[in-house]
C-alpha cells in the first residue's frame, strides 16, 4: 500500500534553480491518492469542536469542500478580489513578488463561531496569515489550521504562532 507522499510528484529546479516542487496534481489525479489525501487530513479535525470550514481559492477548495461534506459542516470560499457578488471584506498580503488581495462575505460567519482552516500547502504563510485576520475581523475563532503539505524550509509557521497548525506531509526544504 502507497503511502500518500508517494502520490506527490516532486519536481527539482522549478520555478527556479534550487526550489523542489512539490505537485498536487499527482495526488489528485490519482483515486486513491485522493482518498488518501481527504482521509488523513480529516483525520487530523475529526474529534475537534468547530462550525466552518474556511478554505482559500483554489485548492483549499479541493480539500474543504469534500471534509466539510464528510463531517456536515458548512464550507465558506476566501477569493482573490473581485470573484465574489456581495458585500465583502478584504485583505492585502505580500507575495514573493508583490502582493495580492482576498475577499471572504461579510456575512459569512457570524460572532463567536468556530472555524478550521484548509487548504492544500504551506509556505510562506502569508496567505494563510490574511485569512485568519479576515476571520477574526468577522468574530470567528481559529480553532485549527489544516494542510496537506508543509515545506518547512520557508518558515511559514511564524506568521501564524498562536494558532493550532498541522501538516499531513512536512517536507524540510523550500
Amino acid at each position: 500500500m502507497k503511502k500518500l507522499d508517494d502520490y506527490v510528484r516532486s519536481i527539482p529546479d522549478f520555478p527556479e534553480p534550487g526550489i523542489m516542487f512539490r505537485d498536487v496534481t499527482t495526488v489528485l489525479q490519482n483515486k486513491d491518492g485522493l482518498k488518501l489525501a481527504i482521509d488523513q487530513m480529516q483525520d487530523l479535525i475529526k474529534d475537534l469542536d468547530f462550525d466552518l470550514i474556511v478554505g482559500p481559492e483554489s485548492r483549499g477548495f479541493i480539500f474543504g469542500v469534500p471534509i466539510a461534506y464528510n463531517l456536515n459542516k458548512a464550507f465558506i470560499p476566501i477569493r482573490k478580489e473581485g470573484k465574489l457578488p456581495c458585500e465583502t471584506i478584504s485583505m492585502d498580503y505580500e507575495l514573493e513578488y508583490g502582493k495580492a488581495t482576498i475577499e471572504i462575505h461579510k456575512d459569512a460567519i457570524k460572532p463567536g463561531q468556530r472555524v478550521v482552516i484548509v487548504d492544500d500547502l504551506i509556505a510562506t504563510g502569508g496567505t494563510i496569515e490574511a485569512i485568519t485576520k479576515l476571520i477574526e475581523m468577522l468574530g470567528g475563532e481559529v480553532v485549527k489550521i489544516i494542510f496537506l503539505m508543509e515545506l518547512k524550509g520557508l518558515n511559514g509557521r511564524r506568521k501564524l504562532s498562536g494558532y493550532d497548525v498541522e501538516a499531513v506531509i512536512q517536507y524540510e526544504g523550500k
